[in-house]
């Protein structure tokens, strides 16, 4: 496996809940990032705004603890599978940054 980070050193990832399958968010990893996570077992991403390091769940104690790591095809998007510690994933107060709709059929 060679994960193919971006040009500013980040690499996509979407957060599902382990257990209702909802995708709970997107954000960003850089190698330290990733490393922490693998290293903890809960997620830490890069904060693209502040330029930092931040360990989800730090302030709001909305934890995320990691059950598997997946990469895609293209190896350039992962898919962190975790269980949500408190019902809360967005920084909005929603269970999932995917509140609002768009289109249904």
């Amino acid at each position: 496996m060679e994960l193919k980070f971006d040009e500013k050193g980040l690499i996509p990832a979407v957060i599902q809940d382990e257990a209702t399958k909802d995708v709970l968010m997107v954000a960003y990893m850089n190698k330290e990032s990733l490393q922490k996570t693998l290293e903890t077992g809960k997620t830490h991403f890069w904060s693209r705004s502040r330029q930092s390091l931040w360990l989800k769940g730090e302030t709001s104690g909305h934890f995320q603890l990691v059950k598997e790591i997946w990469y895609d095809c293209d190896e350039d998007t992962l898919l962190i599978k975790i269980k949500q510690i408190g019902d809360i994933a967005c920084h909005t107060g929603e269970r999932s940054c995917f509140y609002r709709k768009i289109f249904t059929a």
